[in-house]
């Protein structure tokens, strides 16, 4: 073979070690490609498997910046099928992070200018999947039926059935479960004859929510236990999230406790592990995009030193007046280096306080709360201080969301952060643990004197529904309290503790407080001590 036919195979072997997730093997065989090849095609057609990889193994930050410096020679790309396979890596990985916009205007670029061989299926499927993820469709959406057309035309089985169930997706979420199931039964037999990992995870938690929201538990358990069967144990993700949800729906109307918490407690760890993904695949983002851009204040940097070295030489020539603009010159350009380090500092360090906080409330994360929590709970234990520990969780917010809409979910969030806070103080700590559950650590606080803050934030936000665009929302919160006087410093029994009296807070009719009070016995109310 020529060493250029050698290349080429050396990228196959590659690629296929990655189709089989086999990226420890894939990885130095595509790095390899791209270094030493001398083929740009065969390059960036390596470094797009090679984005993908990285991306799947999470390695998120050198994904991301290894998608920027492709996207800069995407305009000079002379072969069809690199530029396809890199926009269509680099829109997925795009997507992952939240950056829907910009991952849809690539996928349509791909759309344009298409490969020989390649047919508008692919682009189509991925569209559609950006544009569910960003809330911009509807199972009435003319770009759904366009899409299944195509990959029925392509002969295209899998993204066909992937389409279909992003439909019974949005079904479900316009709350038509009767029309749900019809689709879902009808294209089972194609599903199970393809054997397709995600569309076959995907159909049958979509099942399970179809029959739990037509009333059907028996059906609803068999299909989200037939889901959790089929998946991967180590796997984290929302559908599976979905599935344990509705297992604890079901356990928990039929009264069966302890299956309710169990299935609850799982479903917690996936929602938790998803967010902490989504978390860390946005943040992953952040941080490629600041590297970019320190990056260019360094080219800019050099490129000033470079002008002023320049200068130096031609006005060493001049007279004084000559000299006397050098000067004038010089300062300017100093001026001008010190302001963009300014800034870039300035972006670090808000960079840095962003990662702490959560963004959509701007309360901390679940992982800087944590920390926090521990590291203030050792300071306290040490001086034998009292803390307590509050966990809150919104009543039926899934229903606000179905109902109102995800804009006015999240105002709800909001709207809650800052009810809170005006009974906190300064010195308590504030965080979002996940969705719609909160937590907050009450320093310097005895039980009884958190058992009164509790009351009241769950009073303030039983009594304050919040006005959007002339839509008024009522809605109501549940709360667990733990103290460190009966359970000790160890925020892991906390927690336990919290999200035990939160549940039952929960099962005894929700917007209440249970406050724990040794020994394993909970005392809740409605209100202070009354109901």
């Amino acid at each position: 073979m020529s060493a250029r036919e050698r290349w080429y195979l050396r990228y196959l072997d590659a690629w296929q070690a990655s189709f089989q997730n086999d990226y420890a093997n894939a990885d130095p065989m595509l790095r390899d490609v791209i270094d030493h090849s001398g083929d740009p095609a065969l390059a960036a057609k390596a470094s797009a498997v090679l984005v993908g990889d990285l991306g799947e193994s999470k390695h998120y930050v050198e994904a991301f910046e290894l998608a920027n410096r492709l996207m800069t020679h995407v305009p000079d790309m002379q072969d069809k099928l690199a530029r396809f396979m890199v926009l269509s890596y680099v829109s997925q990985l795009l997507g992952s992070a939240g950056q829907y916009d910009l991952a849809a205007h690539y996928i349509r670029d791909i759309a344009q200018s298409l490969p020989p061989g390649q047919s508008v299926c692919q682009p189509a499927t991925r569209l559609l999947n950006v544009l569910y993820a960003s809330h911009k469709l509807t199972s009435s959406s003319a770009e759904l039926q366009s899409g299944i057309d195509a990959c029925q035309t392509a002969r295209e089985p899998i993204f066909t059935d992937t389409i279909l169930l992003v439909k019974g997706s949005l079904y479900l979420d316009e709350d038509q479960p009767d029309k749900a199931l019809a689709l879902l039964q009808r294209i089972a037999p194609d599903i199970h004859a393809d054997q397709y990992y995600s569309n076959t995870l995907a159909s049958q938690v979509e099942l399970a929510q179809a029959y739990w929201k037509l009333g059907d538990s028996d059906n609803a358990r068999k299909a989200a236990l037939a889901a959790l069967a089929a998946s991967d144990p180590d796997d984290v993700s929302e559908t599976l999230r979905d599935a344990y949800q509705v297992l604890y729906s079901i356990e928990k109307k039929q009264g069966n406790s302890a299956a309710a918490l169990n299935y609850y407690e799982h479903y917690a760890a996936q929602n938790i592990g998803y967010l902490n993904d989504v978390s860390a695949r946005t943040l992953a983002y952040d941080v490629a995009q600041q590297h970019m851009l320190a990056q260019n204040l360094e080219t800019e940097k050099l490129s000033r030193q470079n002008n002023i070295l320049q200068l130096k030489q031609a006005l060493a020539t001049k007279a004084v007046e000559t000299g006397r603009l050098y000067i004038t010159l010089l300062l300017v350009a100093l001026a001008s280096i010190i302001f963009w380090l300014f800034r870039l500092k300035r972006s670090q360090l808000r960079f840095k306080e962003l990662s702490c906080l959560d963004g959509l409330t701007g309360v901390f994360n679940h992982q800087h709360f944590i920390g926090e929590a521990n590291r203030a709970l050792s300071l306290l234990e040490k001086k034998r201080g009292a803390a307590c520990l509050i966990s809150i969780d919104l009543d039926h917010f899934k229903q606000i969301n179905d109902t109102h809409g995800h804009a006015i979910g999240d105002a709800v969030l909001k709207h809650t952060v800052a009810i809170c806070k005006q009974q906190l103080r300064p010195t308590d700590l504030f965080g979002r643990l996940g969705g719609e559950e909160f937590g907050i650590l009450l320093q310097e606080c005895s039980r009884d004197d958190g058992s009164l803050i509790a009351h009241r934030i769950r009073k303030a936000i039983d009594a304050s529904p919040i006005d959007v665009d002339g839509r008024v929302v009522s809605y109501s919160a549940s709360i667990g309290l733990v103290s460190t006087e009966t359970c000790g410093y160890e925020l892991q029994q906390l927690c336990a503790e919290a999200d035990a009296a939160l549940y039952r807070a929960k099962r005894a009719g929700r917007n209440r407080v249970f406050v724990d009070t040794g020994s394993n016995n909970l005392v809740g109310a409605q209100d202070t001590y009354a109901p």
